[in-house]
């Protein structure tokens, strides 16, 4: 049973109830509240989304004075879907809404449930000259690109070559990831060749796509760096097919997801940004709720991040 559902007063005919002698009767001021109803939407099925989504189901679960409404899109480029989804949050009466972006398309929609009254928190992405957000929950991606370019120059020589296995072209957060990565290679940024960057949408079909394209025109490549999960595991699966053993490319990721983890342990995958999507779908939730409710919050909520490689990914899932 729905522990949170909220049941109509019973009428018993016309007949008037009086409360038995002794006994006050609630008046209707002490009568619980109804909850506050918010709307939750992720971009598309995948584990990072999924983990993000749980959390926020788990804090739904805690939190009485509070219920959720849950929407995801198909695809790291759906924006037609999410579109859609925040159209029907609004339509159902939502009060506020959490959403990971899919990309600047997105705001209009956005932009018609401010005017509604419902105020929006993003999550995971950020849209830096959208003012009308409340706050943003969500990883630093540039730090995150940091962390990986720094570490990348302690492995690449002058003359090595670099291809790049990007996002989403237009969407911030995973524009910042790989200006990050250039900007933590330092000095070594102008002395390695950049052969390729190719778009994957963040998918691990595309990401294997195109790096067969980068080893095709490049067999030598020194590394490979993927502003996206999905499109790493995919790298991996090109380079096994074309019969590069692990320890003659290198191959970095973003997002750590339990596969990439799983190729970090392997020794088919060397380094990996981590995220932590469940605590960007938890205080996601949560700010917004201090939103609706007339709360100060931050503008932005820094989720935190961490460089994954085979000596801490036992911390991560790995074994």
């Amino acid at each position: 049973m729905d522990m949170k559902r909220r049941w109509g007063p019973l009428v018993l005919g016309f007949a008037m109830v009086t409360a038995p002698a002794g006994v006050v009767a609630q008046s209707e001021s002490d009568a619980p509240a109804e909850p506050v109803t918010l709307g939750f939407v992720t971009k598309f099925p995948v584990d990072f989304f999924f983990t993000l989504e749980n959390a926020a189901k788990a804090w739904d679960e805690a939190h009485p004075e509070a219920e959720v409404l849950f929407a995801q899109g198909q695809s790291a480029t759906d924006d037609a879907g999410q579109i859609a989804a925040i159209e029907d949050l609004v339509a159902q009466g939502v009060q506020g809404l959490a959403v990971t972006l899919t990309s600047p398309a997105v705001i209009p929609a956005l932009d018609k449930a401010i005017a509604a009254g419902v105020p929006v928190v993003l999550m995971d992405n950020d849209l830096p000259d959208w003012t009308g957000k409340s706050s943003v929950v969500a990883t630093d991606n540039l730090q995150g690109g940091l962390l990986a370019g720094e570490w990348l120059a302690g492995q690449l020589q002058p003359g090595d070559k670099l291809a790049i296995l990007e996002g989403v072209p237009g969407v911030p957060a995973l524009e910042a990831r790989v200006d990050g990565m250039l900007q933590g290679l330092g000095d070594l940024a102008s002395e390695v060749e950049i052969v390729k960057r190719l778009p994957t949408a963040c998918a691990q079909d595309q990401g294997q796509t195109a790096t067969e394209d980068i080893l095709t025109g490049d067999p030598d490549v020194t590394a490979i760096y993927a502003a996206c999960g999905p499109p790493a595991v995919g790298a991996a699966t090109s380079i096994a097919n074309a019969g590069i053993a692990p320890e003659d490319i290198i191959l970095v990721g973003f997002d750590a997801l339990p596969d990439e983890v799983a190729l970090i342990v392997a020794g088919s995958e060397d380094a990996s940004v981590a995220q932590y999507p469940a605590k960007i779908g938890e205080l996601g939730i949560d700010t917004l709720l201090k939103v609706v409710q007339g709360d100060t919050v931050e503008p932005f909520v820094d989720t935190g991040t961490a460089l994954v490689t085979a000596e801490n990914a036992s911390e991560f899932g790995g074994s």
